[in-house]
């Protein structure tokens, strides 16, 4: 799981048996107040609002929320959430991220906009527009589109890492000298 080169320790589960991580829904599953450093997800589109509002409650650290770029268009999530809990950062795909249900398909293609929704609890700025360059061919494996072995994950609940040094090389890049989590969208 891509997470695990970046945090010490994940934990991830889906409404659906996908093939990675537990069957679980994280709306009704019972997840302490401030008990993860971070939650990282792909909601539905529907409950994308409920989501975030959970999230903000069970991470200590923050949410990252991968949506679709309309989501934040919303009057109604504008006043239930985005004027109380405005995300720190948008983070926008500048190319389309394709995602087909159930399945990885590489030759996928959308139409849609995506972006990364992230709140850091610590943060005391105004939220930051940043944009997410092309990275596709880059980042991609061949082995991300082997079907898994285990159940899937979409909901991710990330405990915090033990602070260790690390040199280990990530997809070309090397993580930084002994931190206890990675600043994902600096």
């Amino acid at each position: 799981m891509v997470l695990e080169e970046y945090f010490g320790e994940v934990q991830s589960s889906d409404i659906h048996a996908y093939g990675y991580g537990e069957v679980r829904d994280f709306l009704e599953g019972p997840y302490a107040t401030s008990s993860v450093d971070w939650v990282i997800t792909n909601p539905p589109f529907r409950l994308g609002e409920a989501f975030i509002q959970k999230s903000l409650k069970v991470a200590r650290r923050g949410v990252a929320m991968l949506t679709r770029t309309v989501f934040i268009e919303s009057v109604g999530r504008y006043e239930r959430i985005f004027t109380k809990h405005p995300p720190t950062k948008f983070a926008q795909f500048t190319e389309r991220v394709p995602m087909v249900k159930g399945r990885l398909d590489k030759k996928a293609s959308t139409a849609t906009g995506y972006c990364w929704l992230v709140w850091e609890k610590d943060a005391r700025t105004s939220p930051q527009l940043v944009w997410v360059p092309p990275c596709r061919k880059t980042l991609e494996r061949e082995t991300d589109y082997q079907m898994p072995t285990r159940e899937a994950p979409r909901q991710r609940v990330v405990r915090p890492m033990k602070q260790q040094p690390t040199s280990k090389p990530v997809r070309g890049k090397r993580h930084p000298q002994s931190i206890p989590t990675p600043d994902l969208f600096s």
